[in-house]
């Protein structure tokens, strides 16, 4: 079957995209992008003033951005990410706006750092009143060149990690007569493409997973619902495109061409704040009838699926 804008893998799409995109900046041209508008209620209101919010997966990306962003509107942050740099460096962004952030390394695949991050947080701050579960990475390979370390990597982290991180979440939750669960999937969960097998399959079982849980949880006053954030302009999709070493211009052209044809009415990537705000929404107390939902924020990308 021929390549089509629905087949070829994202990698091969926006490397073709950035080629195009290195002509056109040569050329001294550049490609026409939608841009995001500006998040002006950034720390404008405060949800969540005395609140204990802990996020897995903040040392960059949404995860990041809803570090910064929840800590503006009062939280008491607590993340984790497997970089200790990169965790160390948003802990300090976050404390010279004023904010108060701690980070703790963690490696959601691991039940015993987990466990550890979870009572860390816990005891630092005094409990839990919210958790936004965001960690994740993904893989581009065909199933029959996917080895079985791949497949675990994918699902240890995207899947179990979750599961891990609910388990020891909840208890504090309970403790605190109840909370908010925000949990990140994907639009892969809805509609996906080739050699995102095991991707596909942690994020469409994190809807499941979550819809049980909503179940089981409601009666201990815990809502949690799946975020499902469309392609995000993250480094984690950087990277997975191949190219963490092209220029900033080179990629941020290449990133609009590229969406253009896959993203199919926004015809742009998410910005990682976009996708934090709308799970800071999530996890405030506006939507007290909401649990178990699948919340979609891709710009259009799955209407067609």
């Amino acid at each position: 079957m021929p390549d089509t804008p629905h087949t070829i893998s994202r990698r091969a799409a926006l490397a073709a995209a950035a080629a195009a995109a290195g002509a056109g900046l040569a050329a001294g041209s550049a490609l026409a992008a939608p841009k995001a508008p500006a998040l002006v209620h950034i720390g404008e209101r405060r949800r969540f003033v005395n609140k204990v919010v802990l996020i897995t997966g903040a040392t960059s990306g949404i995860g990041a951005a809803a570090a910064r962003m929840f800590a503006a509107e009062g939280a008491r942050v607590a993340f984790c990410g497997r970089r200790i740099e990169r965790g160390e460096e948003v802990e300090r962004q976050i404390r010279a706006a004023g904010g108060d952030a701690t980070y703790i390394k963690a490696d959601v695949r691991v039940e015993q750092e987990v466990e550890a991050f979870v009572e860390a947080a816990a005891r630092r701050y005094g409990g839990l009143d919210v958790c936004f579960n965001n960690a994740g990475v993904t893989l581009e390979k065909p199933m029959q060149e996917m080895t079985l370390a791949d497949w675990d990597d994918v699902v240890n982290t995207d899947l179990r990690g979750n599961f891990l991180a609910l388990k020891y979440e909840t208890p504090h939750l309970i403790a605190r007569g109840g909370g908010v669960v925000v949990v990140t999937a994907s639009s892969n969960a809805i509609a996906t493409e080739p050699k995102r097998a095991a991707y596909t399959a942690a994020k469409r079982g994190l809807v499941g997973f979550v819809q049980v849980a909503a179940q089981e949880l409601y009666p201990h006053g815990i809502r949690i619902n799946t975020l499902i954030p469309g392609t995000t302009d993250t480094e984690l999709v950087r990277r997975v495109a191949g190219m963490m070493d092209a220029p900033d211009a080179v990629w941020e052209e290449a990133a609009a061409e590229w969406a253009k044809t896959n993203i199919a009415v926004a015809h742009r990537m998410a910005q990682p704040e976009e996708i934090a705000a709308f799970a800071l929404t999530l996890a405030s107390t506006d939507f007290p009838y909401m649990t178990g939902a699948q919340m979609v924020i891709d710009g259009g990308k799955t209407t067609f699926a």
